[in-house]
Parts: structure tokens; C-alpha cells; sequence
């Protein structure tokens, strides 16, 4: 049997997301001509890549239903422009979508069957809101497989804090505070602008262009935070302050095998090491990193004072705090979301993940003192999913610390 081929994250783009509902800025805009945007711009970014070796495009969606619906993977690359012969197809695996779009082709690429694919994720919570349309079956409640709290990712938020009484809503507005004070400087610094890609506009005043996220708030302060009121329970701890929003947006990245990658000279950001996915109870669903991190980093033979940088996804404040409790980490450690996160920039639920790689693969390339990066996230349902990366701009020792 032949040996797996070298995966490598050639390049990711994304639409500025935006916010969802009839006031934001993609309420009259669809959500495939979004993903299709975010496409054209990666292919235009990549003049290089022969568009009929594409061998896959993966593109996942939460609520695969209208403009999200009809097989997005396919029906977007033939809106993109892409040859009749490239197919593809839609995944699903709530937040942690475009993840499992990128893992899936990896793991084709990583096989032999394709040398080229394009994975990402779109979602636009405006048109489609999380769960609508959906029909659980009623075992889950009759025969107690899950509880009602299961199905509320801000109630399943509330129980990590019941949990571990260490993640006291201080630290999650904290927590949130920094990651709206981090994006405000990365936003100031250029890091960011470089892969979104501008999205035509439409509402009752006109045409407009989208070219910056619509959630940051950078006036955010810890008084505004400690004032904000509790949704999911009286007297709760979880706000929209320490919560990512509801938003629209897209992403897209280009993955190769090593061989194709230097056969058309085309970028290699990252390689990819490993990945894992795990369950936990689904009415704590935001522990789920923690263990698909821990099977992640097992089957690299890694450990996490391994990590010389970390992009996790910030749905909940207090998720992210209960992974850096588990592995000692600091709350304010500067290798943790160094430009920010959802709580600031938006959560597109399918679409985050690749997010997530955008930012790790643009860090990478100002660190190379840092060898292994990880992205990872917590999935509805009970779920977590875990992604090691390599840096192909090290150069030496790695000057990741020691967890505590």
C-alpha cells in the first residue's frame, strides 16, 4: 500500500461576515452567491491552480434548505465557474462544517484520490435560522437520550458554568473583552483585511460594498459586559457579551497534496498533522475540544506544550475557558486567538472553521519560531473537532512555553 500523500492548506478566503437579520448587510444577499464569492476570489488569489484538476469541492452548510440547499458543493462550482466535469457536494456537521469539509477531502487528498479540493462552509442565519425546519425525533426527549437543554447551545453554556465553578462570568466577560480588544488591533494593523474578500451589497438605500466584519465592538468595556442581561437563565452567566452572534458569511480554502502543490507552484501555509472529532454529553457540548484535542494531539505523538499557537472558536466564552482550564493554559495567554474571535468578528456557524485556519495559516507565516498550531472548536449536539497544523516557515526551536 502506498504511503499517504502530504496534505497542505495552500489558502483560505472569506466574506466579511455580517449580521444576521433584516438589519444586516446580507439580508437581501443569498447565501450560495456568498460561497460562490468567496470561491471566485480564492481561484483569483490561485491563477495557478488548472481549475479542471480540481478533484472536489466540499461545502457545508447547517440548514441545507433554500438558497443553502440543492447539493451547495456542486451548485456552487458550477456558479463559480468551475468545468461541468468538477463535481461536488454538501456536509454537515452544525458548527464545525467547513471543518469537516476540509478534513474529509484532506483525508482524499492524504489517500491518493484527489490532488486538488476546495472546502468551505457558508451560513446565512438571517434567511435560515439555526434548527429551523427541523423535526427532532421525540426519543431524544421520551427516552431520555439527551436533555431539552441540549438543543439550546446558550443553555448548554449555562451547565459548563454549573460544571466547573471556576468559569465564573468575570472571566468570561474577561474573556470577551479581549477578544473584542484583540480584533479592534488586529483590524488596526492590517492582519485581517488581507483574506476578505469584498461582497456587492443590497438594501432599501442602495448598492454598498462589504469589506470589514459588522460584529466587532470595539467600545466594549467590562462595565458595559457586567450590565448586559442573562437570555437563557435569570441570574445566568452567559450573555451576547461573552457569545458569539448570529451572522451570515462564508469561507473557502484550497487544499493539495505536496506533490500537486509544487507541480503547480502553487503556496503551502500550512501541513496538516492531524485531526480528530469526539462526542461528549450533549447538554455540555462546548467541552467537546478538549477531548478531540487530546485524540488529536495523540495520534501526531504531540503534546500540548507542543502548541505554539491556538485559534479556537469562540461560540462561548466560557467553552474556550473550560479548554484552557483542562490544559492549564492562562486566560490571557498570548498564543490563544492572538487576532480575536467569534465573540468579536461573528460566528457563521458551517462557515467558522475555516476561519479559524485563515487566521492560524496568516500567523504562522509571522512566527516562524512556532512549529504546531492547532484549530478547534465545539460542535452542537455534543461534539468537538480538532486540527493540528504545521508551520512551513520554521526555523528553528519553537518557543512554545510550557503548559502550567
Amino acid at each position: 500500500m502506498a504511503e499517504r500523500a502530504e496534505v497542505v492548506f495552500v489558502d483560505g478566503v472569506r466574506t466579511p461576515f455580517g449580521r444576521a437579520g433584516e438589519k444586516g448587510m446580507y439580508w437581501q444577499t443569498r447565501a450560495d452567491d456568498l460561497i460562490v464569492k468567496a470561491m471566485i476570489g480564492l481561484l483569483e488569489r490561485n491563477p495557478n491552480v488548472p481549475k479542471d484538476r480540481i478533484d472536489e469541492v466540499a461545502i457545508a452548510a447547517t440548514t441545507q434548505t433554500g438558497d443553502q440547499g440543492l447539493t451547495l458543493g456542486r451548485t456552487a462550482a458550477l456558479l463559480a465557474g468551475l468545468p461541468k466535469s468538477v463535481p461536488g457536494y454538501a456536509i454537515e456537521r452544525m458548527c464545525a462544517g467547513a471543518m469537516t469539509a476540509v478534513t474529509t477531502t484532506a483525508g482524499a487528498i492524504a489517500f491518493g484520490a484527489y490532488d486538488l479540493a476546495i472546502a468551505g462552509g457558508v451560513e446565512h442565519m438571517g434567511r435560515h435560522p439555526m434548527g429551523f425546519g427541523a423535526d427532532p425525533n421525540p426519543r431524544f426527549m421520551a427516552e431520555k437520550l439527551v436533555s431539552a437543554d441540549a438543543l439550546n447551545m446558550g443553555n448548554t453554556a449555562e451547565r459548563i458554568h454549573d460544571r466547573f465553578p471556576l468559569l465564573t462570568k468575570e472571566r468570561a466577560d474577561r474573556f470577551a473583552f479581549g477578544s473584542q480588544r484583540k480584533t479592534a488591533e488586529a483590524y488596526a494593523a492590517g492582519k485581517i483585511q488581507p483574506d476578505l474578500i469584498a461582497v456587492a451589497t443590497r438594501n432599501a438605500n442602495g448598492w454598498g460594498l462589504a469589506t470589514a466584519d459588522e460584529g466587532p465592538r470595539p467600545e466594549t468595556t467590562m462595565e458595559g459586559l457586567a450590565g448586559l442581561r442573562t437570555p437563557f437563565r435569570a441570574h445566568g452567566r452567559v450573555t451576547a457579551g461573552n457569545s458569539s452572534g448570529l451572522n451570515d458569511g462564508a469561507t473557502a480554502s484550497l487544499l493539495a497534496s505536496a506533490d500537486a502543490a509544487k507541480e503547480f507552484g502553487l503556496t503551502t501555509k500550512m501541513r496538516l498533522v492531524s485531526f480528530a472529532f469526539a462526542g461528549v454529553e450533549p447538554e455540555i457540548m462546548g467541552i467537546g475540544p478538549v477531548p478531540s484535542t487530546e485524540k488529536a494531539l495523540r495520534k501526531a505523538g504531540l503534546t500540548i506544550a507542543d502548541i505554539g499557537l491556538f485559534e479556537l472558536n469562540e461560540a462561548f466564552a466560557v467553552q474556550v475557558l473550560s479548554l484552557l482550564d483542562h490544559f492549564g493554559i492562562d486566560d490571557e495567554d498570548p498564543r490563544v486567538n492572538m487576532w480575536g474571535g467569534a465573540i468579536a468578528v461573528g460566528h457563521p456557524l458551517a462557515s467558522s472553521g475555516v476561519r479559524l485556519m485563515i487566521q492560524l495559516a496568516a500567523q504562522f507565516e509571522e512566527h516562524p519560531e512556532v512549529r504546531y498550531g492547532l484549530t478547534a472548536m465545539c460542535v452542537g449536539l455534543g461534539q468537538g473537532g480538532s486540527v493540528i497544523w504545521e508551520n512551513p516557515h520554521f526555523t528553528g526551536k519553537s518557543k512554545a512555553r510550557k503548559a502550567k
